[in-house]
């Protein structure tokens, strides 16, 4: 059995997403955020103390969109995954790579320094600055949704789930107003699919069940 370590709204709804694609079976454990200072228990599993952690029989990840990349090739074939053989294949490796390096780390320090550091350590230009930087570096998202409904390969892949992750949590912290035209349509056409509905609501009955309240967002 997969075991998913995750906190409400994370970049650990990325490996959930993936999950709920694949139809594979898996134990979500719900973690308050940050459980490094919250469920000090999880740092006997992952030292790091960050989300997520998934753990495979012996393989035991924490990039969460190597972990989508892990999955989809483990319990494949899945058209989640584009081949070597294809011609899109390096597009989808960049895209994959690109979900969390430029696109979410830009993202982490706008929730840092509006929300999340006491209110005397919150820095309202740092988090200006880099929600800034996170628009710019949209615009290669907004141009390849400009000419096609999904990212790379003419069809919904696992590089739509790590991308389409980087946006819900945007729209999470208040940057969606700023979204392109083609970004919003494209973003309202990820939430209409049956894999990232059975995910949002794996992530709420988790919670419930597992007495973890979700963060609260903006």
């Amino acid at each position: 059995m997969i075991t998913l370590y995750h906190c409400d709204g994370a970049r650990s709804f990325r490996p959930l997403w993936m999950l709920e694609e694949l139809g594979l079976a898996y134990e979500l454990k719900m973690l308050p955020f940050p459980p490094r200072v919250f469920a000090k228990d999880y740092l006997a599993l992952n030292p790091l103390g960050t989300i997520p952690l998934m753990i495979d029989g012996d393989a035991k990840m924490t990039e969460s969109s190597g972990i989508c990349h892990y999955l989809g090739t483990r319990y494949g074939p899945t058209p989640l995954m584009v081949g070597a053989d294809e011609p899109a294949y390096g597009a989808f490796l960049n895209w994959m790579y690109f979900s969390d390096a430029t696109l979410t780390f830009p993202q982490t320090l706008v929730l840092r320094y509006s929300q999340l550091e006491p209110e005397e350590r919150r820095n309202p230009q740092v988090a200006t600055d880099y929600a800034k930087w996170f628009l710019g570096r949209l615009r290669a998202v907004e141009a390849a949704t400009a000419i096609a409904e999904t990212l790379c390969a003419g069809r919904f892949t696992a590089a739509d789930v790590v991308i389409g992750y980087a946006l819900r949590l945007a729209s999470s912290i208040g940057l969606a107003k700023d979204f392109g035209p083609d970004v919003a349509a494209y973003w309202a056409r990820l939430q209409r699919r049956e894999g990232y509905q059975r995910a949002v609501t794996a992530e709420q009955r988790a919670g419930i069940e597992q007495n973890v309240a979700p963060r609260t967002r903006v």
